[in-house]
């Protein structure tokens, strides 16, 4: 054949097989060799002209927002990186004002879904800016991944032909990869995950959640042998009660036939409830299905009196379930004047803590709020130093006990899991570790400028999250980090140990949640799916679960084992401060800047999971605990599973 034959037969055959997306392929290579010619001549003064940029991102932005409604939110995907590019190409060009007027220009497109990263370029106004900001170097060195269905992306297709948008169409191959679907169009809401800010993250993700995860509980820790001897002894007491019973029911029914048959309807049905409430003990506990894993950290020992009131608080554990709910004691700072940054409750709830901006660290004794302040005996006493007086006529009037040594303020707190010990970090660089028994400050611990800290399961170790986009695990003995955990884009906001010990997971402005081995301090799991920063993680009893929150309400639970998203939420209307699992796994609370405690039925998602592994399921609200006006700062759960939560009022 001829080539003009050859040209005009193979549209026509692609045509006729129905190979849509070739034939346009095809149309739009030839229109490309058609004006290479032309294009030396045609692109000598745009190559120059910064308004090319304005032009094809305007015209681009109307035929998205002017299209049917039933393909515009697939249409939309494809402005905000378009947006991007262009934007960072003028600063790249040099053209700082022009640059500066385009991103004015159109930033309220995408201030609802990227309100954090349009802040952070929008002051990147040199080519040197570009390079030295992490993220525009993440975003000119990687490729977006928008979703989009297949007729949208023919749609798309036909408009850069037509137009000969050339500036859009360079920006579209350059950094963008399409995953085209087939079927019919999905709302943009109904999927997380639409479009990806960094290109490779999946990829990367992907090759990270391969690694193998231990996700189960310590061997012979001190929470199994406690329970192991409290059911020994429930079974021995409920032995001996059933064999007193019968005992005296044989006695007093060979005594009347008539008072027989009540006694012994009520013996049956004495028997039935402790039936039941022992299976359903049994099935609404995880920890009892959880593997068991040795310990890659030398574990400190457990003293015998805190083995005691952990099997105290055992025995009087109550069990909670989505038909059992529980109350809330929450506890509020009042006159706070936004002074508060943190607050922290110790495991049992009696102690509670704030970090406050003035660089001190205050601890209330719930025990003695409400009670009369005693004078100290030692005020008029000639032995004693000035201070000692000045300290003890305080003590005497304040309700609280005051721990001042930071020189910035304090932006996290928490106390060690039998409340011996208190650690506060703060913005002068430094974490100080306080007695709380001995009220005074034992150890100062120097780094990096920390956002969170909190103590291991164990004790003894702690880890840090630093604005300096890495997370540090530390022992108490030890003034140097024992590992440093690098790889987030970003400030890393959160930090939540695994409940064996061997992991922590971090939250990070990158809008990524990692896990990482404290062995070797390497990145095992990667979670991919938050729209904002992570503010806050829990990590479910048996170790298997993870929750986390982030700064737009929402909530996702994550499987360990397989690195996948099991219960993506949209929990409350502003960030989730808090989180927090009940001893049992079948509750998870959250706390919230929209003046809202909510529990949520976990116990319910996970049987679904396990049934079918291929539905997505979200968690069922249970019960909203409002308060007046007060934001929920932190929650926990004690041992006895009883909640408390903490927030402050600023009147």
């Amino acid at each position: 054949m001829e080539d003009e034959e050859m040209e005009r037969k193979v549209p026509q055959y692609l045509h006729r097989k129905g190979f849509r997306l070739t034939e346009l392929a095809l149309q739009e290579e030839r229109n490309r060799l058609s004006t290479t010619s032309l294009s030396d001549v045609s692109l000598s003064r745009p190559d120059n002209d910064p308004a090319r940029y304005y032009d094809g991102y305007n015209k681009l932005r109307s035929w998205a927002y002017n299209s049917l409604d039933q393909y515009k939110d697939w249409k939309l995907r494809v402005l905000y990186p378009a947006f991007i590019h262009c934007f960072m190409d003028l600063v790249s060009e040099g053209h700082t004002l022009e640059a500066r007027a385009f991103f004015l220009k159109f930033r309220e497109d995408h201030e609802l879904m990227h309100s954090r990263d349009l802040q952070k370029l929008e002051g990147t106004l040199s080519p040197l800016h570009l390079e030295e900001m992490d993220l525009a170097r993440s975003l000119r060195e990687n490729k977006f991944r928008i979703k989009l269905c297949e007729y949208s992306y023919e749609l798309l297709l036909q408009y850069l032909q037509k137009t000969q948008a050339l500036v859009m169409l360079g920006i579209i191959n350059e950094r963008i990869i399409f995953e085209v679907s087939a079927g019919q169009p999905s709302l943009i809401s109904d999927d997380a995950d639409v479009v990806a800010l960094v290109g490779t993250s999946k990829d990367l993700a992907k090759q990270i959640n391969q690694k193998e995860v231990h996700w189960g509980l310590l061997e012979d820790s001190v929470e199994e042998r406690m329970e192991k001897a409290l059911s020994d002894s429930d079974r021995a007491e409920g032995e001996s009660k059933d064999a007193d019973a019968e005992d005296n029911n044989k006695k007093k029914s060979s005594e009347g036939g008539k008072q027989g048959g009540p006694l012994n309807k009520k013996l049956k049905k004495d028997k039935l409830v402790g039936a039941t409430g022992k299976n359903t003990k049994s099935e609404t506990s995880m920890i009892s299905a959880a593997p068991r894993v040795k310990p890659e950290l030398t574990l400190p020992a457990t003293p015998v009196e805190v083995e005691q009131s952990i099997l105290e608080d055992l025995r009087n554990r109550a069990q909670l379930n989505n038909l059992a709910l529980l109350s809330v004691s929450f506890y509020t700072f009042l006159n706070t004047h936004n002074g508060l940054n943190c607050s922290s409750i110790s495991n049992d709830g009696s102690l509670v803590v704030g970090g406050l901006s003035d660089s001190s660290v205050k601890v209330w004794d719930m025990a003695k709020i409400g009670q009369p302040a005693k004078t100290s005996s030692s005020q008029g006493e000639n032995g004693s130093s000035q201070d000692e007086r000045l300290s003890s006529t305080s003590e005497g009037k304040r309700p609280y006990t005051l721990f001042q040594g930071h020189s910035g303020p304090v932006y996290s707190a928490a106390f060690s899991p039998f409340g011996d010990f208190l650690l506060s970090s703060s913005s002068d660089s430094t974490i100080r570790l306080w007695s709380t028994k001995l009220n005074a400050n034992l150890v100062c611990y120097k780094g990096h400028n920390y956002w969170d800290v909190q103590f291991s399961p164990v004790g003894h170790y702690f880890a840090s999250a630093s604005h300096d986009r890495t997370a540090r695990i530390w022992s108490m003995d030890k003034i140097q980090p024992l590992r440093i955990m690098a790889g987030h884009l970003a400030d890393v906001d959160c930090v939540q140990w695994h409940v064996n010990c061997n992991y922590i997971a971090t939250g990070s402005s990158d809008k990524t949640v990692r896990l990482w081995d404290v062995q070797t301090g390497e990145c095992i799991r990667m979670f991919i799916g938050h729209r904002s920063m992570v503010l806050s993680l829990a990590m479910s009893p048996d170790g298997r679960y993870m929750a986390s929150g982030d700064e737009d309400g929402t909530i996702m639970m994550w499987d360990l084992s397989t690195g996948s998203c099991v219960s993506p939420l949209a929990g409350h209307n502003s960030c989730v401060w808090s989180l927090a699992f009940s001893c049992e796994g079948a509750l998870l609370a959250s706390g919230s800047a929209d003046c809202t405690v909510k529990l949520w039925d976990v116990a319910s998602s996970t049987k679904a999971l396990k049934m079918d592994d291929t539905s997505t399921n979200r968690l069922r609200l249970l019960k909203a605990l409002p308060t007046k006006s007060t934001p929920v700062y932190n929650l926990r759960f004690s041992r006895r599973n009883l909640l408390f939560a903490s927030g402050a009022l600023s009147l």
